[in-house]
């Protein structure tokens, strides 16, 4: 993974939050970090950001503020700013294509309205060309300021398997270089559906040959997972296969992790992108940080 860790930065509780979050994230990966703010898009309702200074303004002292905290906190960072008048969105998806990682804040649990910057958070983590990452407000498994240490029990990085082999690849990637560098285990979990190949899923036929698609999948979830394995020996790592609607059993395996992980199609325009009910599950409720990556 090369380039740098971009956090979009808009001064409010849940951008410091992530903005920590991505620090750490570059620190540990041995990343620059890029902190990033568009005066254009501020959001409404950031306390006087309107009136009690101009938006540049406003924008340069939240970089300022940012940068001397995460300098004082990891001396050692590579780390610089951009203020800019170009639309958040479009700036972001733009840097994307050059960094290892985009972060933002997220506001909390809720519709999507509860977003940082609303659509034009949901816009970026559909069309990013590198993993992006939501980070909440507040979220106890996330250092935010030294009055705020991570909570320490949050020990797994649970990544949803749709279907294991090549698609699976990016996703299996960056789950097991972010538990290397976090010395978090990983659990991969691949979610089937309620007996839905079988006509009669009453009959005794019908329980045996579900039983069999259940140790089929376990058979190519574990194929899957033997080259990171033996990438990454020293992590520990969980296969989980669950029946029941996907959202359902990647948020209940979430319960405790550190960092949710789920994948997303490649989209080749602007104009089309869309992120599926999982990813979207995950981004309202899940209790950490969330990763969406993109794949073919």
């Amino acid at each position: 993974m090369t380039g740098p860790v971009v956090v979009g930065l808009d001064g409010s509780p849940a951008g410091t939050s992530a903005a920590w979050w991505a620090a750490r994230e570059a620190v540990e990966r041995r990343l620059p970090l890029l902190l990033f703010h568009s005066w254009t898009t501020q959001p409404l309702d950031v306390p006087g950001a309107r009136e009690a200074l101009g938006k540049q303004q406003y924008g340069g002292r939240a970089l300022q503020r940012a940068e001397t905290e995460l300098r004082h906190r990891y001396p050692g960072l590579t780390l610089t700013t951009e203020l800019a008048s170009s639309p958040a969105a479009e700036a972001l998806v733009d840097l994307s294509g050059t960094a290892a990682l985009v972060v933002l804040g997220s506001r909390g649990h809720g519709s999507t309205a509860s977003f940082l910057l609303g659509s034009i958070s949901l816009r970026v983590l559909g069309l990013a060309r590198c993993p992006a990452v939501t980070v909440r407000a507040g979220d106890p498994a996330v250092e935010n300021g030294w009055e705020h240490p991570a909570a320490v029990d949050h020990d797994e990085i649970v990544v949803g398997l749709k279907q294991p082999g090549p698609a699976s690849d990016s996703l299996l990637e960056f789950a097991f270089t972010s538990a290397a560098s976090r010395a978090m285990g990983v659990r991969a979990v691949r979610a089937l559906p309620l007996s839905t190949l079988m006509p009669y899923p009453h009959t005794m036929a019908a329980g045996r040959a579900d039983s069999r698609y259940q140790a089929e999948e376990r058979i190519r979830l574990t194929a899957a997972l033997v080259p990171w394995r033996e990438k990454f020996p020293d992590i520990p790592v969980v296969e989980q296969v669950s029946t029941g609607p996907a959202s359902a059993v990647l948020l209940y395996a979430a319960a405790h992790s550190g960092l949710v992980v789920v994948g997303r199609r490649r989209h080749p325009s602007r104009l089309r992108w869309k992120l599926g009910p999982v990813a979207h599950a995950a981004l309202h409720h899940a209790p950490c940080p969330v990763a969406v990556v993109p794949h073919d």
